[in-house]
């Protein structure tokens, strides 16, 4: 991953901030009448990442929303005017950064299953986007074919993890295989994986159907998540709607 020093986020500020990459005192956090050990690692953890902190201060949807901004830095992913389709959208990080950055030319489409808050410049779709109906509802909605599929999508997980991966391998291909149907000639496709065995025959199906393609850790990915993500430019179809 490149360097962010000396770079601004989309609120103007540099992503090495001290204010969210310095040291601070950590906070520790007990298991309290009915809190759990695990729910008190995740309170910890939370209370103690910069990246959520510095999220609500500029007033982002989420933490995951510098992962989008440092892969746009690095990679050029989001100009003005460009038609973007984001799924696995709620709560909204991915979304807030694509729309400020294509601009009011520019369109975006936020699908989630879960319900999500409005946000300008973002056209928001609560559907299942694994139910039958969704492709059809989501090309009526991009009203034409989509420069950038990004999908933050992950399945939920059941703690066992063979098969946690392969469920989630098997959402990002489902993922792929809609963007192959709906991406312009030369479009990307941005869409998170999990280190494993399984990532290997998607990558190389992307590789096959698009100029480059690339995997990589973007500094706000919590260095003990197992994610990745994938980073295919110069789409060679074409299909569009």
């Amino acid at each position: 991953m490149s360097k962010t020093k000396g770079t601004k986020s989309s609120a103007g500020k540099s992503l090495s901030d001290p204010s969210l990459t310095g040291r601070k005192e950590k906070i520790r956090v007990k298991t309290v009448n009915k809190r759990s050990t695990s729910s008190a690692r995740w309170l910890e953890r939370q209370l103690n990442d910069p990246y959520v902190a510095e999220a609500q201060k500029r007033g982002l949807r989420s933490r995951a929303a510098f992962k989008l901004i440092e892969l746009d830095e690095k990679y050029k992913l989001l100009r003005k005017g460009l038609r973007v389709l984001d799924l696995g959208a709620a709560p909204g990080g991915w979304s807030q950064v694509a729309a400020e950055r294509v601009g009011p030319k520019g369109r975006v489409l936020a699908v989630d299953i879960l319900a999500m808050d409005p946000l300008p410049g973002v056209t928001v779709m609560q559907q299942d986007f694994m139910a039958d109906e969704a492709p059809a509802r989501i090309r009526a909605a991009l009203d034409g074919p989509a420069d950038l599929v990004m999908s933050d999508m992950a399945a939920p997980t059941i703690g066992h993890t063979r098969t946690d991966h392969l469920r989630i391998m098997a959402m990002a291909e489902t993922a792929y295989q809609f963007a192959a149907e709906v991406l312009a000639p030369g479009g990307t496709f941005l869409c998170k994986l999990f280190q494993g065995g399984a990532t290997k025959d998607l990558l190389d199906l992307l590789k096959r159907d698009f100029e480059q393609v690339r995997h990589v850790k973007p500094p706000a990915s919590r260095a003990d998540s197992a994610e990745i993500y994938v980073v295919a430019t110069g789409f060679r179809g074409g299909k569009g709607s």
